[in-house]
This record gives structure tokens, C-alpha cells and sequence, in this order.
């Protein structure tokens, strides 16, 4: 996880904004969703599947979405960084779903889910791009690769601190397999990630999708949604590998039908990105990315975030771009 310092700025408005101000407020006024944030050379980037250009019926659309701020509060739509058309061996119409984007040795890489059954990965010099097809094929193809599972889709990239980088994605069975230096070559078997200790008396409590791995002190915790719909839970390991073990909510359900979370962390503060229903005129299909504070309690658990009842007033100015 790489750490910046935040700026006075930004520093300035985290002690006087109360805790709602950073909730529930869509960061643009163009459906996207899957957020996945990052800080680059002291600006924040979300790379986002675009959901202004899909049918409006499902997650039909072909191009990724990119935004980025200095602050956290004006936002600006980048355009499209790429899309599928990047990736010879995939169709053009395939579809383009939930991204990630790691940074090491200069570059910029981008994993993408293309058309449900294959993740590919792109490499930049810049955080916009322009992006290129990284190698001549899929880095997890389902027709190619052994215990891919369901679906191939939701990448999340970790780089522990020893440089060992980790790959995980899937649906209804977590996968990880690490990742070789170069970050394009897998480097071994692609494994199932065990998740221990679901609450017996709750069904709904297990894997859906939308893996994510952070870490704080000596501690990995693994966070992911339940299903469709789901909440965003999370578990705990002393190690990337696992296994984890279940240890509770960090977001309840919401109003649309996926959710799907992100979480970074600057200078002591931690923040949690997902999307929700939160433009007129959204939905399921339609949905709007946001994030709020995440905290822990003093034995490490993470405190659940309390959406608010309504958006908070600050603004959203237009976006830039198409």
C-alpha cells in the first residue's frame, strides 16, 4: 500500500468536516461504480466501470472510467483511459467490468475483467494512460487456466511489504495465486482463499465477490461482499494467504443489487470507497461512487459506516470530458 502525506489543505478540511461530509455524495454526476482509488504522486485517481455508457438493463458497457482530485472534493473526469479494444484477443463488445490498477517500477498496471471469463492487464506510463495491451493474451483466462472458478472477474492487486504482489478475484469462491515481478506473469497455482468462521446462523454471511486485501501492523484484512445483494464483511490472517478468519460488517446492504468496496489509507486516515444508488435517475445499473472514513477500534476491528440518511450538501460540479 503506498502512503502519502496529506496536504494542508486537505489536512484542514479532515479536522473540521464532520463525518457525514465525506458520505454519501456521489465524487461525479456520471453513473459509475467498482471503484478502485488510489493516491499517485500526492493526487488520487479512481479507475471505475462506466455505467453512464451501458444499457441501462446491465453491465453491458465496453470502456473503463477514470476521475481524479487533489483533494478529495473536486473531481475530475478523466475520460476513458481504455477500453476493451485495447485487448486484440478479446471481442469488442465485451464486456467491461469491475478494474484495478497497481503501480510498480515506474508503470502503471491496469487489470482488466474482460468479458466475464478472462482478466487482462494493461501497462501505462501514466496513471491516464495511454494503456497497452501488456501481453499477447489473458493474464486468467477460464478456458485456459485450472481452478478459475465461477467467474473470473473483481481483480484486486496487494504488494506486501516484502514485494511479494498477490492477485485475487472471483465470484463465490475467493481466489489468489501471486503474482512474478513483472506483474503481468502469474507465479504459480491460482489457490481458493479460505474464509473461516460464518456465523452459523446466518446463510446470508459468506463469499459473493468483490475481494479486497489491506493491511495495518502485522494485520491482513480481507474484505469482500456477501452476494447479490450483499454486505461488504471482512476477515482477518497473519498472512496473505490466509486462511482468514470472519470477524464482522464493515457496510450494510443497500437499495441497488451489487457492493462493491475499496480502501485506502493516507497519512493515519482511512477511507472506504463504494458505489450506491444516488443520482436521479439510478439504480442497479445506474450506480454512483462514493466513499466515507473508515475507523478501528482499539483492539484492531473495524467500526461498520454508517451511511447517512440523505447526501450531504456539498457540491458536485460538472464533470469534464465526455
Amino acid at each position: 500500500m503506498i502512503k502519502f502525506g496529506l496536504s494542508s489543505v486537505f489536512l484542514a478540511l479532515a479536522l473540521v468536516a464532520p463525518t457525514a461530509a465525506f458520505g454519501q455524495q456521489p465524487i461525479t454526476n456520471r453513473f459509475s461504480a467498482d471503484p478502485s482509488p488510489h493516491v499517485f504522486d500526492g493526487e488520487y485517481y479512481v479507475y471505475a466501470t462506466d455505467d453512464a455508457s451501458n444499457s441501462g438493463r446491465y453491465w453491458d458497457s465496453t470502456a473503463w472510467r477514470l476521475y481524479a482530485s487533489k483533494d478529495m472534493r473536486t473531481w475530475v473526469d478523466k475520460g476513458a483511459p481504455l477500453d476493451v479494444t485495447v485487448f486484440k484477443w478479446a471481442r469488442p463488445d465485451a464486456k467491461a467490468w469491475a478494474p484495478e490498477v497497481a503501480y510498480r517500477h515506474g508503470k502503471y498496471f491496469f487489470y482488466a475483467p474482460v468479458g466475464g471469463d478472462k482478466i487482462g492487464v494493461a501497462v501505462a506510463d501514466r496513471p491516464e494512460g495511454p494503456f497497452h495491451d501488456a501481453r499477447s493474451d489473458a493474464l486468467v483466462d477460464k478456458s485456459r487456466d485450472a481452478n478459475v472458478g465461477a467467474e473470473p472477474i473483481d481483480p484486486a492487486v496487494f504488494i506486501d511489504k516484502d514485494g511479494q504482489a498477490y492477485l485475487f478475484f472471483g465470484t463465490r469462491m475467493p481466489k489468489i495465486v501471486k503474482l512474478r515481478p513483472d506483474m503481468v506473469t502469474l507465479d504459480g497455482p491460482i489457490r481458493d482463499l479460505a474464509i473461516e468462521g460464518f456465523p452459523q446462523d446466518d446463510p446470508k454471511k459468506k463469499y459473493g465477490e468483490a475481494p479486497f486485501l489491506h493491511a495495518r501492523g502485522g494485520t491482513y484484512y480481507f474484505s469482500f461482499s456477501t452476494g447479490w445483494p450483499g454486505q461488504i464483511v471482512y476477515a482477518t490472517s497473519t498472512s496473505p494467504m490466509g486462511p482468514f478468519r470472519y470477524q464482522g460488517l464493515i457496510l450494510d446492504y443497500l437499495s441497488i443489487s451489487t457492493n462493491h468496496q475499496a480502501i485506502i489509507e493516507h497519512g493515519g486516515n482511512t477511507w472506504l470507497f463504494y458505489h450506491d444508488n444516488l443520482l436521479p435517475g439510478g439504480g442497479s445499473e445506474r450506480r454512483s461512487i462514493t466513499f466515507a472514513p473508515l475507523r478501528y477500534n482499539p483492539d484492531g476491528s473495524i467500526q461498520e459506516v454508517k451511511r447517512p440518511a440523505k447526501a450531504v450538501e456539498h457540491p458536485v460540479l460538472p464533470i469534464s470530458g465526455g
